[in-house]
C-alpha cells in the first residue's frame, strides 16, 4: 500500500466480511466505504450484528458477525467496537441477542432471570462509556413496562424493537450535533480532534467530527489536525481515515505536537467527543483531552465536546466519581506486536481522564450549546423536553 502523511491509503485495501467463526461471506472493494455502516442488525428478532473491526483499521477493514451476548462482550473490551454512542447501540443489540437462548415458549420468571444476567454481563465490558449502561439500563425499563401485559415472546419483539430505535435515534443525534456544532466553525478554520469520534463511534457520521462534516456540507473550508492520540492511535487509525475518506483537508500530528502548533497560530478551535460528563460538566474522554484542554486554555483557544444527552451521568456531581478504565501494559509496552519498552518495566495505562468543566467552552448536544458550562445550565438543557 502507498503512504501519505503517515496514513495508508485505502484504495488498494480489501474489505472482508467475516464472522468471528472465520466464516468469510463476501468480498467487496473498500472503495465502498461510505455506504458502510460500523453496526448493522442483519434479519428480524433472531437476526445478528454486524461490526467493523475498528482494531483492524486502517490497514485492513473486516466486518465481524456476532451471534450472542459474548460477542458482543468481547467486541467492546477488545475495541472492536468503541466510542461512547456505538457501545451503547452494540449493548442494546447484545441484549437482545443473549435473550435468543430463551425457548419462545419461555415463562417470565426465566425471561426475567435471563434478561437479568445477560445486562449485568454485559456492563462488565468497559467501565467509563456511560451510554453502555445507559442504553443497558433502557432495555430494562423497557422490558419491566411490559411485564404486567405481554408474554415473553412479545417482550423480546418489543426490545428488538427499542435496540433499532436507539440506534436510528443515534443517527438523528449525530445530525443534529453537526447541525448546531457547525455554527462555530467559521470558514477557512483549522481544528483540531483528539482520538475518535466520529461514524466508526456513532450510528452516523459522529459527535465531534460531525462538526467538520456538517460544515464541509454547508461549504465551509476547514482544515483538521488529528492528534494521533497514544497508545492505540485512534486519531492516526481512524479519525484521519475517516476525514480522508470524506475528503477534509487532515494533518496528523503526535500528542505532543499539539502545543507547538497552538503556539505557530494554526488552530482556530478543539472539538472533542465524550464517554461520560458528569453533572457539573467534568467531561471523560480519552486520555491526553485534560492535556489538550489545559493547551487550549493557556493559548486562549476554544475547548468544545460534543456529545449526545444520554453521556450525561447526572447521578455525579463531578468528575472525582468517574470510573477510569485501567488497559494491560501490553498496549504501551508491544503496541501493534513490537517491543518498545523493556521486559518487567511498570505500566500505568489509564485509558481516559477527566477534563474540568472550567476548561471546556461549551459542551454540544443535539439539543443545543450548553456555554458557559455549569450544573445549572446542564439541568436546563436536560430538563425534559
Amino acid at each position: 500500500m502507498r503512504a501519505e502523511n503517515g496514513v495508508r491509503l485505502l484504495a488498494d485495501a480489501i474489505f472482508l466480511t467475516v464472522e468471528i467463526s472465520c466464516k468469510t461471506d463476501r468480498i467487496t472493494p473498500l472503495m465502498t466505504y461510505r455506504n458502510i455502516e460500523t453496526l448493522s442488525w442483519i434479519g428480524g428478532c433472531n437476526g445478528s450484528l454486524k461490526m467493523i473491526d475498528q482494531t483492524l483499521l486502517p490497514a485492513e477493514l473486516k466486518e465481524i458477525t456476532c451471534k450472542d451476548a459474548e460477542t458482543v462482550w468481547e467486541a467492546v473490551k477488545k475495541l472492536r467496537v468503541r466510542g461512547a454512542p456505538a457501545i451503547g447501540i452494540a449493548a442494546a443489540y447484545g441484549v437482545c441477542l443473549g435473550l435468543q437462548t430463551l425457548p419462545d415458549n419461555a415463562d417470565l420468571p426465566a425471561f426475567k432471570a435471563r434478561l437479568d444476567e445477560v445486562a449485568a454481563y454485559l456492563a462488565t465490558s468497559r467501565p467509563t462509556a456511560v451510554n453502555l449502561f445507559w442504553a443497558i439500563d433502557r432495555m430494562k425499563a423497557k422490558a419491566e413496562s411490559l411485564f404486567e401485559s405481554k408474554s415473553a415472546a412479545e417482550i423480546r419483539e418489543a426490545l428488538f424493537a427499542e435496540a433499532r430505535s436507539i440506534h436510528e435515534e443515534d443517527r438523528q443525534i449525530c445530525r443534529a450535533i453537526g447541525k448546531h456544532g457547525q455554527m462555530l466553525i467559521q470558514n477557512g478554520s483549522a481544528w483540531l480532534t483528539h482520538c475518535n469520534a466520529g461514524g466508526l463511534a456513532t450510528a452516523d457520521y459522529g459527535t465531534a467530527l460531525a462538526l467538520f462534516f456538517a460544515a464541509a456540507e454547508s461549504g465551509k473550508t476547514i482544515r483538521v489536525f488529528a492528534d494521533e492520540t497514544r497508545p492505540l492511535l485512534q486519531g492516526a487509525r481512524l479519525t484521519a481515515w475517516e476525514l480522508m475518506q470524506r475528503g477534509i483537508d487532515v494533518t496528523l500530528i503526535c500528542d505532543s505536537m499539539a502545543a507547538l502548533v497552538m503556539r505557530q497560530g494554526k488552530i482556530d478551535g478543539v472539538a472533542v467527543g465524550a464517554d461520560r460528563i458528569a453533572a457539573n460538566g467534568d467531561t471523560a474522554n480519552k486520555i491526553g483531552t485534560y492535556g489538550v484542554a489545559v493547551l487550549a486554555k493557556a493559548h486562549g483557544i476554544p475547548f468544545y465536546v460534543a456529545a449526545p444527552v444520554s453521556t450525561f451521568d447526572l447521578t455525579l456531581a463531578d468528575g472525582s466519581g468517574i470510573p477510569i478504565e485501567e488497559r494491560g501494559a501490553d498496549e504501551i509496552c508491544e503496541g501493534f506486536g513490537k517491543r518498545t519498552a523493556p521486559d518487567g518495566v511498570r505500566v500505568y495505562n489509564p485509558a481516559f481522564d477527566v477534563t474540568p468543566a472550567a476548561l471546556i467552552t461549551g459542551i454540544i448536544t443535539e439539543r443545543g450549546i450548553i456555554s458557559p458550562v455549569s450544573g445549572k445550565n446542564i439541568a436546563a438543557m436536560l430538563s425534559p423536553v
